[in-house]
């Protein structure tokens, strides 16, 4: 999962929006200040032009083993056409009938009622952590529509209205978001496997700031007062 905020990326221009929700997936590249090697990975792997090169990569192989066969392949546009379709479209990409058999129909539904649930009081206690009264938050969850690899997953809190955002989250609400979107009861895989069956890869969960509890409020109100030295 990779949070998604102004200070947590290298290009925070590219997060500016005018609607929410805004969709991040091949229209804003994502490029996260801190990430592992496995995650610049994963991210590089969903941009189509690459893909499309590896793809192709048997064929220019070919090439520089074979350098007589050079002008045959090069005229061969149709098959790295093919070649690419299929890869795209039979091993990355499952069928309409095989994409209801990745979940069952109700395990598919309580995924989603979990993610609702916890996006929800996530939503609440972040409101309630700035001291929101009006307005809404979103918390968006994106997913890659690639099948059979590791999901790459976004997660955003963005803010409705005229001056729509995708909101900068503090240590404290990504740590939340770390620890509570996805834990016991739904992960990553489950989610993508309830967006593979319904062919919906993005998420969004709304919250009216004027829903937030008092108990909410006052929680927030004694997480943000100084610690007290206990005495001896």
């Amino acid at each position: 999962m990779l949070i998604v905020a102004p200070n947590t990326v290298l290009n925070p221009a590219a997060l500016e929006t005018r609607r929410v929700p805004k969709k991040l997936f091949r229209r804003v590249a994502i490029l996260p200040r801190r990430a592992g090697p496995a995650a610049w990975a994963r991210i590089l792997f969903d941009a189509q032009l690459l893909r499309y090169l590896g793809a192709l990569a048997p064929f220019v192989a070919a090439m520089l083993i074979w350098p007589r066969l050079a002008f045959p392949i090069a005229q061969a546009p149709i098959l790295m056409v093919l070649l690419v379709g299929v890869v795209e479209m039979k091993v990355l990409r499952l069928s309409a009938s095989a994409r209801k058999d990745v979940i069952d129909e109700d395990d598919a539904a309580r995924a989603l009622d979990t993610l609702r649930f916890r996006a929800t009081r996530i939503l609440s206690r972040i409101a309630a952590r700035r001291g929101l009264s009006e307005g809404e938050l979103h918390l968006v969850v994106e997913q890659s529509e690639l099948a059979r690899v590791v999901p790459l997953t976004l997660v955003s809190v963005q803010r409705a209205g005229p001056g729509a955002e995708v909101l900068a989250l503090d240590t404290a609400e990504q740590e939340m978001l770390r620890a509570e979107l996805f834990a016991e009861g739904l992960d990553e895989r489950t989610l993508h496997r309830a967006n593979l069956r319904e062919d919906v890869f993005l998420r969004d969960v709304g919250f009216a700031a004027e829903g937030v509890s008092a108990h909410a409020r006052l929680a927030a109100l004694m997480d943000a007062a100084p610690a007290r030295e206990v005495p001896a």
